[in-house]
């Protein structure tokens, strides 16, 4: 799947009046330009984009070394539908948990996946470490 720099972010972040915003604004900095996450929810969204989006490369970017996995396979005709970022809490200045609900549908059967994912910042840049499904 591909997006446009203008059309809608697939995480589906809103600006301050509730409109959608652009990719290009949105995750399409991170994903595509190699710009850092600010914080957590940003790289958490990011990465959601990244799996709409077939982009394994960035998924293993984005995952620290201590768990990411030597080869990452995503699930071939996944469609995803949708993000709902529930909580995103500070812990210290390097640490991060983000709370996510992110559904999709393989083979026709809906899938939700509801994950509090912890994140750590090591030389200026946010990595996935891992999480806990609810």
């Amino acid at each position: 799947m591909s997006v446009s720099p203008t059309g809608a972010c697939p995480c589906g972040r809103r600006d301050a009046r509730g409109k959608a915003l652009a990719y290009a604004d949105c995750c399409g900095r991170y994903l595509d330009h190699d710009t850092p996450a600010p914080d957590a929810e940003s790289l958490m969204r990011s990465r959601y984009s990244a799996f709409v989006l077939d982009r394994a490369s960035y998924l293993q970017a984005s995952w620290h070394a201590s768990t990411r996995p030597a080869d990452l396979s995503l699930e071939a005709g996944q469609k995803w539908l949708g993000l709902e970022v529930k909580a995103h809490r500070a812990i210290d200045v390097d640490h991060a948990e983000v709370e996510f609900v992110a559904r999709s549908r393989i083979a026709g059967r809906g899938v939700r996946l509801h994950e509090t994912s912890r994140f750590v910042r090591e030389g200026g840049r946010w990595f996935y470490v891992d999480g806990d499904l609810h």
